[in-house]
């Protein structure tokens, strides 16, 4: 007698639907380090339980569970071993993905989902359902949470830096901005391509009370001006180019709009000024992009949004900027702004 459904599409549908499970057994694995302890070859359970601090029953299933879907490999004599997919839970290795598979089972992600009604059936935000206020003035109230969502986005920032970079080229500009910009990671990073060029770190006080180790760390603290400010109310300081990482799509149209055009004002008659937008351009329907997911995020924790690519030229324009460059669909990249005359 076989049970559950032997269908293939009803299989994957299940899958699919009950993806609440898998995530649950992937984040389990990876918060015991399970990656990092295969990663020098395969190793018995017994041992791996030992490394990881989990119970040796326990972890088999749980490997076993995450085999099915080709998450680690199961051998002979009780071993088991990385897969490419696992591979990407190594902490270790430039392309992982560990911070952001612990981001997404992190309560703020797991509750708001739990309420995606709330926000579907026109409620609002799914998480100031669940939390009784917005994101921000959680996380305030939460220092240890504040500190895991600032890390997970400066990891999930460094490894995406050098490609950003490249594409961007900061060589070309005397004094860059980094509006909101956390502790300077990607400021630094960009002046080292210039010995001669100088930053201003825009951002929350408090961020910037950290900043000082990275800036030291790099060796431009001397050429860093810090400028504690809300990026909506106080005035944005004067520079040949403008970078926003990873900000826009966490504002709706309206309000991602008002901080472009306060950009610009910045920008004044300077035609060769830049701004520089690191987001995701999200591709069509029927098309994979997680940007498509991260669009669910934007809009049940933040109230953002993921943006086509006419979506962002549209959002441009109506602040007086025009995109320079055509960026690739589907991930994380570059659009480049000139003001509009």
């Amino acid at each position: 007698m076989t049970t559950g459904p032997q269908d293939l599409h009803n299989q994957r549908l299940l899958l699919l639907a009950g993806g609440v499970r898998l995530a649950g057994i992937v984040h389990a694995l990876c918060a015991l380090g399970v990656a990092d302890h295969l990663a020098a070859g395969p190793r018995p359970v017994t041992e791996l339980a030992a490394a990881s601090g989990a119970d040796p029953d326990a972890l088999r299933r749980l490997l076993v569970a995450a085999s099915g879907v080709g998450i680690f490999q199961a051998e002979s004599d009780d071993r088991f071993a990385l897969t490419p997919l696992a591979d990407g839970l190594r902490s270790d290795t430039r392309d992982s993905i560990r911070a952001l598979v612990l981001y997404s089972a992190a309560p703020t992600i797991w509750r708001s989902y739990a309420s995606i009604l709330h926000t579907a059936t026109g409620g609002g935000r799914a998480f100031d359902h669940e939390f009784g206020r917005p994101l921000w003035d959680h996380l305030a109230a939460h220092p240890d949470q504040e500190a895991f969502f600032d890390g997970t986005m400066t990891q999930m920032n460094l490894r995406l830096t050098p490609s950003h970079l490249d594409a961007m080229r900061p060589e070309r500009f005397a004094t860059i901005a980094d509006i909101g910009g956390g502790q300077g990671h990607f400021l630094a990073e960009a002046l080292k391509r210039r010995p001669d060029a100088r930053g201003v770190l825009f951002e929350r006080g408090p961020v910037l009370e950290a900043a000082a180790p990275v800036l030291d760390k790099h060796g431009v603290t001397d050429r860093v001006t810090l400028a504690a400010g809300d990026f909506f109310a106080d005035p944005l300081p004067e520079a040949d180019a403008y970078v926003l990482r990873g900000i826009l799509h966490n504002w709706p149209d309206d309000r991602a709009a008002a901080l472009l055009r306060r950009v610009r004002t910045a920008m004044a008659d300077r035609a060769d000024a830049r701004l520089f937008v690191l987001e995701q351009v999200m591709g069509e329907p029927n098309e994979w992009d997680h940007a498509k997911f991260l669009d669910i995020d934007m809009m049940l924790v933040f109230g953002g949004r993921e943006r086509t690519l006419a979506a962002w030229r549209s959002l441009f324009a109506g602040a007086g900027l025009e995109l320079v460059t055509t960026p690739p669909v589907g991930r994380w990249t570059v659009l480049e702004c000139r003001p509009l005359s």
